[in-house]
């Protein structure tokens, strides 16, 4: 049965979150992935003799993400969030590793094999404007997803347009608007529509509410929930607010100057985290109560430069507990005290 016909679509509302039932084969499987940046790459630099910087985005990322479920990616800014959506995608191409998307490895088809696979996996971008194609109105941006993957005729775009804006949310009345007709709310409805034109199975979501206002984050996060449930979508949130991440996530990977320092089912990781690094975001978060304030310690200084990246633990530098082994030894992401966690000082 199709999910995306109008005659075929459950009108049900989507449960609370709760962990998927799954075989235990992931959809998504992520091995060894890593990407690097060339900067200052230029002629002149050449010329004078000096030598381009590398930029390590992403080191040797290794994930399983599983039919149905949620998995947050969190961490500060800079940290290779996006970077790593964006791989796994093909929007950037990966130095190394594979992206197994049901047992294909996406990093090496090509032509109508690729195309096929892109239709499967799909991105909510974190500003949907930029996105947009300013010229185009509203149902040319929607009717030219469909007709380019074959998933309707010409005399059945009409239907399938004013379909696909009812689930997220928006009126016919908006097919025949450009872009900057729309609210800032709207336009990121109309980033999902056209992410679900094609019908994916997995989709990045990089930020998709961080742009807009506290009332219609809300709305747009209740309506992704919502259509995850009805759709049998998996999705990757990425988000620096933790809070959300929290609310929407089945699983959460705290991510680290290029790599995943902890991972393990949402409540467990916000109850009991282990690595020092997930204890300080979490001691950040502002308190209602005044009187409740946090315990641990803010972390200490800036993110070293993914330029230069310290040898042993990334983290090493602004840790308390850091010691010689940090500093000479990068700990491996394995299974402590019930998830998966990146440091020597666990036990």
């Amino acid at each position: 049965m199709n999910p995306l016909n109008p005659a075929a679509a459950s009108t049900a509302a989507a449960a609370p979150a709760a962990v998927p039932s799954h075989n235990g084969k992931p959809l998504l499987q992520v091995r060894d992935l890593s990407k690097t940046f060339v900067q200052g790459d230029s002629l002149v630099r050449r010329m004078m003799g000096r030598r381009p910087d590398y930029l390590k985005a992403v080191h040797n990322i290794n994930l399983d993400i599983y039919p149905g479920e949620t998995l947050g990616l969190v961490g500060e800014s800079g940290c290779g969030k996006t970077t790593l959506g964006r791989c796994i995608l093909r929007l950037y191409e990966p130095d190394s590793g594979q992206v197994l998307f049901e047992g294909v490895d996406a990093l090496k088809v090509q032509g109508g094999q690729l195309r096929k696979l892109r239709s499967q996996m799909q991105v909510v971008f974190q500003d949907p404007y930029s996105s947009l194609n300013p010229r185009q109105r509203v149902k040319q941006m929607l009717s030219e997803a469909c007709l380019v993957h074959g998933l309707c005729t010409q005399s059945e775009v009409g239907e399938r347009v004013t379909y696909l804006l009812e689930i997220v949310g928006l009126g016919r009345s908006v097919a025949e608007r450009y872009p900057h007709e729309l609210s800032g709310g709207q336009r990121q409805r109309l980033g999902l529509a056209r992410a679900l034109a094609v019908e994916p199975r997995f989709i990045v979501a990089d930020e998709p509410v961080s742009a807009l206002d506290v009332s219609i984050q809300a709305q747009v996060v209740n309506l992704l929930m919502e259509l995850q449930e009805k759709l049998h979508l998996t999705m990757l949130f990425i988000t620096h607010d933790l809070r959300l991440v929290h609310f929407v996530s089945h699983r959460v990977a705290v991510m680290y100057l290029g790599g995943i320092v902890e991972l393990g089912p949402s409540d467990e990781l916000f109850e009991r985290p282990l690595h020092p690094y997930t204890q300080a975001l979490l001691a950040a978060l502002p308190k209602i109560d005044p009187r409740n304030r946090a315990q641990a310690p803010a972390i200490q200084g800036e993110p070293p430069s993914p330029v230069n990246i310290p040898r042993g633990c990334p983290f090493h530098p602004r840790c308390p507990l850091a010691s010689e082994i940090c500093t000479q030894q990068e700990p491996a992401l394995e299974v402590k005290q019930g998830h998966m966690v990146a440091c020597h000082h666990v036990d």
